[in-house]
C-alpha cells in the first residue's frame, strides 16, 4: 500500500503508544482515512491524536472494526488472544508491523537517516532533525517522544532525508526482528550498546548481534557516526563497509567534544574534528551524555553538507524532548523533574546531570521499575550504584509484578538493602500515592525530585505537585 494507490482506510491496534500514534499521523497527512484503537487512551500521544482528531476507540473490540479497514497496523505490544487481532485473522484482513508499514509508505522513496543505540537515540534524532530543519534542509522525521522544537513526534515533507530513531525492539507478534531493519539506512549513528529488553533478548551477545546486522546495511556510499567510548559498539562497527568516523571524548575520535563547561541555564563545548578546531557550540541541557548526543548529531549533519556555525544556530534553540530532564513543576521552592529512565546506565547519566545542573541542591530520586528490563532481576547491582548518586532514594514496586515469573522478577528489597548498605537513605513504598503521602511532608525548598519512569506512574506527576500546592494553603 501507498499513497498513490489513493486514500485507504487504516487502523491501528495499540495506537497510543509514541511510534504508533506518530505512523498515525503521518498516514492522516498522505491522505489516508485512521481509526485506532487502545486499552485505555494515556498522554502524551492521546492528546498528540486529539489535537489531529485521530478517534482513539477503547477498549479493545471487534466492533472498532467494522467498517472493515482495508489495511490494519498491529503494534508491538499486541499478542494473540487480543480480541481484535483475533477479528483481524480469522476475517484475513491484510496486516502489517509498523516498520513494514513506514518502509512501504514513506523511506523507500526518502534517504532514511537512522539513529539507534541502547541510550540516547531519542535525543539524538531530535538533534539532528532541528538541526536540519533549521538549516533550511526541510528534513521527514519520525522521533519516539514528542520533540518540543516541532510540538511533535514526526514531520512528513518533500524534503530528501528522513530522519528516524531506530528501534531494536520487535516489530510485531509476527515479525520479530528489529524494527530498524526495515529502515535500510543511508546513513547511522550508533550512540550505545548495553544489554537490554530482557523480555525479548536473552543476553547482551543477542543485543550486539542485532546491532551488527544494523551495521551491515548501511551501504559503500553511506556513513556510520559510532560512540567511542564503548567496546560494544567498537565491536559492532568493526565489519563495516560504510565510511565509519567515532565521536566521543577520547583524544583519538575523528569529532571530539572538550573544554565541557556546565552552567545553571546552558552547557558549553567544543568539538575537534581529526584534532583540529571544528566549532563551539552551546545548548540550554544539561548533561555530558547529552553533549555526546549533539556531538553526533553535529558529526552527521556535516557529512550533509551543514556548516558548523548552522549547527551552533540549531543548538542555542534547541528545547529537548517531552519525558527528557522535563522540568514539570515548580512549587514552594521544590523543583519536580520528568525523566523517561528505562535502564541503569541512563538513571546514572540522568542524575550526573542533575548535580551540574542543581549543584548543591538535594536531590531526590523516585523510581519505578516499569521497563520490561527493569522488572527483571538483572540489574540489581548497577541499580544500586546508580541510584545512591541521589541524596534521597525511593522505590516503588516493580510494575504489574504478577506478570513477571517470581524467578524472574527484580526484587525491590535487594536494591532498598544495597542503598542503605552504601549509607544512603533509601526505602520501599508501594505506589505513586504512597510515595507522595510519605514525601510531600518531608520536601523543603531547594530540594530537586527526579521521577524516574518510562509509564504513567499513578500519576505521579500530577499528584506531588497537587498536594505540595495544598500543603501550602492556608485553611480559610
Amino acid at each position: 500500500m501507498n499513497s498513490e494507490s489513493g486514500p485507504r482506510h487504516v487502523h491501528l491496534i495499540g495506537i497510543c503508544g509514541t511510534a504508533m500514534a506518530s505512523l498515525a499521523g503521518m498516514l492522516q497527512q498522505a491522505g489516508h482515512k485512521i481509526t485506532g484503537s487502545d486499552a485505555a487512551a494515556y498522554p502524551p500521544m492521546s492528546d498528540f491524536l486529539k489535537s489531529r482528531s485521530i478517534p482513539i476507540l477503547q477498549p479493545f473490540a471487534e466492533r472498532n472494526l467494522v467498517p472493515r479497514p482495508d489495511l490494519v497496523v498491529v503494534g508491538n505490544a499486541i499478542s494473540r488472544g487480543n480480541v481484535e487481532l483475533e477479528y483481524v485473522l480469522n476475517e484475513r484482513i491484510p496486516m502489517r508491523s509498523l516498520p513494514q508499514m513506514l518502509w512501504e509508505e514513506f523511506l523507500q522513496t526518502r534517504e532514511p537517516v537512522v539513529v539507534a543505540g541502547t541510550h540516547g537515540k531519542t535525543t539524538t534524532t531530535s538533534m539532528l532533525a532541528w538541526i536540519f530543519e533549521s538549516a533550511g534542509r526541510n528534513p521527514s522525521f519520525l522521533i519516539g517522544g514528542i520533540a518540543e522544537n516541532f510540538a511533535s513526534s514526526f514531520a512528513l515533507t518533500a524534503g530528501k532525508q528522513f530522519i528516524i530513531e531506530g528501534d531494536e525492539y520487535d516489530s510485531a507478534f509476527f515479525d520479530k526482528g528489529p524494527k530498524f531493519m526495515h529502515y535500510i539506512p543511508a546513513a547511522l549513528i550508533l550512540t550505545h550498546v548495553e544489554y537490554d529488553h530482557a523480555d525479548i533478548y536473552p543476553d547482551l551477545q543477542s543485543v550486539k548481534t542485532a546491532f551488527k546486522r544494523l551495521v551491515n546495511l548501511v551501504p559503500g556510499r553511506g556513513s556510520i557516526i559510532a560512540f567511542d567510548g564503548s567496546e560494544n559498539v567498537k565491536e559492532c562497527v568493526a565489519k563495516a563497509l560504510a565510511p565509519l568516523e567515532f565521536y566521543g571524548f577520547c583524544e583519538a575520535a575523528t569529532w571530539r567534544a572538550t573544554e565541557l563547561d556546565f552552567a545553571a541555564e546552558s552547557t558549553r563545548w567544543r568539538v575537534l574534528r581529526e584534532g583540529k578546531p571544528w566549532g563551539r557550540f552551546q545548548f540550554p541541557l544539561a548533561g555530558a551524555y547529552n553533549v555526546l548526543n549533539a556531538t553526533a548529531a553535529a558529526a552527521m549533519a556535516s557529512h550533509f553538507g551543514i556548516e558548523p556555525e548552522e549547527i551552533a544556530e540549531a543548538f542555542l534553540s534547541f528545547k529537548s524532548v517531552k519525558r527528557r530532564l522535563e522540568v514539570k513543576a515548580e512549587v514552594n521552592g521544590v523543583t519536580i523533574i520528568d525523566d523517561f529512565a528505562h535502564h541503569p546506565t541512563a538513571i546514572e547519566a540522568t542524575l550526573e546531570a542533575l548535580r551540574t545542573r542543581y549543584r548543591g541542591r538535594r536531590l531526590w530520586a523516585v523510581f519505578e521499575p516499569r521497563s520490561n528490563t527493569l522488572r527483571r532481576k538483572v540489574f540489581a547491582g548497577e541499580l544500586v550504584s546508580s541510584l545512591a548518586l541521589a541524596d534521597e532514594i525511593v522505590m516503588a514496586n516493580v510494575f504489574r509484578a504478577e506478570a513477571i515469573p517470581e524467578a524472574e522478577r527484580m526484587e525491590p528489597a535487594v536494591v532498598i538493602d544495597g542503598l542503605n548498605r552504601k549509607g544512603k537513605r533509601a526505602r520501599l513504598l508501594a505506589d505513586a500515592d504512597a510515595i507522595v503521602a510519605a514525601i510531600a511532608p518531608e520536601l523543603r525548598p531547594g530540594d530537586v525530585v527526579a521521577i524516574l519512569s518510562n509509564g504513567a506512574f499513578g500519576g505521579i506527576y500530577e499528584k506531588l505537585p497537587m498536594k505540595l500546592r495544598a500543603q501550602n494553603e492556608v485553611p480559610a
